[in-house]
């Protein structure tokens, strides 16, 4: 095996194969899914509210129309953007408990791991400051302006910014329930009290337990002049700021692909570390007017044209310019996939798992095609990205819809992928010279045999 290949599969594979079966890194995954219809539908409507900021001659249209009624339609935003550290909150507690029942047989309830997790996280959301000695809630203040509106603190932490705090509330709260019912600190029922009575018993005494340990952590915040929620947040923001950049953008994209080429999904896999700090970034353009250029689906709109690889263009390449049959065939059978950011049967079928041929380029294509996308938006060049999009949208559509519908980034997604497919070219060429020589041969091999 290529030297190349030995060493990414120690040294890479087999530690993101073990951390992909974690607990937590299962359910987080799980979370960031479950996410995607909320996230998309909010962006939707955000998306029809800013049309008429890149399309300026429906201005007065829009404003004698639509407008007249979009506080009402923007609830749904409100709705899914607007709390979406909820809902990751909510399935992060409910996947780790229905782990733990499942793989240990600990008798909990997946229900009840949820509520418990929801419960602990809006412990953390008001804000209490200490005043002559006593701890005083937070009321509204001019630094929670928010579209003109004055919000609560605890609004704003519901949204993506609680993100990492909520999914850190959720395994606190269901390790202790998990410890709770484990040790059987529990109230026993008698056996003829109804199962649904007799399970919301079982969480009475856990209850108590995960209000008093977050009571007592943020109470020690409090009086050291800050909150659970800003120390947490703490680590997560350095994280974040990294993806800021040029280079923790292709730090990124290199990781992705470096578990592609041997063989693990490694969009699965590093997606459930950046999903939440995407969903962070594309927050922070919406609502500060930041230009951050890795957020939402940064990666599908302008880095991975066609999957991870940014094959779209090769696909084509290889369906109607292949010399060997075996790569034409594949090309024309994977070119409508492709089309939709699906390509497994590239990967798997030319294949560029462990193929020396196509690894550089597999590595090298996303990565330029992402610095590209990365500075168009960095310079202002396009719109930063400010909504959600389902990840199989077309080449050009994907990222005019994501960023507000600015029609440059159509054309800054087309390059980006004609980009890819120049690195590709002389790599595939190669490749498929040396399956077409292969199969030339093959018929006068089969004479000498017979």
């Amino acid at each position: 095996m290529n030297p190349g290949f030995v060493f990414l599969q120690k040294y890479l594979m087999t530690p993101m194969a073990k951390i992909s079966q974690f607990k937590i890194v299962r359910a987080v995954m799980a979370a960031g899914m479950a996410s995607v219809p909320f996230s998309i539908v909010g962006s939707m409507f955000l998306v029809f509210n800013t049309l008429p900021s890149t399309f300026t001659g429906l201005e007065g249209f829009f404003q004698d129309t639509v407008f007249r009624v979009s506080n009402l339609y923007m609830i749904a935003n409100t709705a899914t953007i607007g709390i979406l550290a909820l809902y990751f909150n909510f399935v992060v507690g409910y996947e780790l408990t229905k782990i733990e029942a499942d793989e240990t047989g600990l008798k909990v309830n997946a229900l009840n791991g949820a509520m418990l997790s929801v419960f602990a996280f809006f412990m953390t959301i008001p804000e209490l400051v200490m005043e002559n000695g006593y701890m005083v809630l937070l009321n509204a203040h001019d630094k929670f302006l928010y579209n003109g509106v004055h919000l609560e603190p605890f609004v704003l932490r519901l949204g993506t910014s609680g993100i990492f705090i909520a999914i850190v509330m959720a395994i606190l709260a269901t390790k202790l329930y998990c410890m709770c019912v484990r040790r059987n600190w529990v109230v026993k029922m008698p056996e003829t009290v109804p199962l649904g009575v007799s399970r919301s018993f079982t969480a009475l005494i856990p209850t108590f337990v995960i209000a008093f340990t977050v009571i007592i952590i943020n109470g020690i915040f409090v009086y050291l002049g800050t909150d659970i929620f800003n120390i947490i947040s703490i680590p997560f923001s350095f994280v974040t700021e990294l993806t800021k950049s040029w280079l923790g953008v292709m730090v990124i994209l290199f990781l992705i692909h470096a578990l592609w080429v041997v063989g693990i999904h490694g969009a699965s896999i590093i997606g459930a570390f950046i999903t939440p700090i995407m969903l962070v970034n594309m927050n922070e353009n919406i609502s500060t007017g930041a230009q951050i250029p890795f957020a939402g689906e940064f990666n599908n709109s302008f880095a991975i044209i066609g999957g991870s690889g940014s094959t779209l263009l090769m696909t084509f390449f290889i369906a109607f310019f292949a010399r060997s049959s075996q790569l034409k065939i594949l090309g024309r059978a994977s070119v409508v996939p492709a089309i939709f950011n699906i390509n497994e049967p590239i990967i798997f079928g030319m294949p560029i798992v462990y193929n020396p041929y196509l690894a550089l380029p597999f590595f090298l294509a996303p990565m330029a095609a992402g610095t590209l996308g990365y500075f168009a938006i960095n310079t202002g060049f396009i719109q930063p990205i400010i909504a959600l999009i389902p990840w199989p949208s077309p080449m050009g559509l994907g990222a005019f819809i994501s960023t507000g519908g600015d029609y440059k980034a159509i054309f800054v997604a087309i390059f980006a992928a004609v980009l890819a497919l120049l690195i590709y070219l002389p790599f595939v060429k190669v490749y498929d010279s040396k399956l077409y020589k292969e199969e030339q041969s093959k018929p006068a091999t089969d004479a000498v045999m017979e």
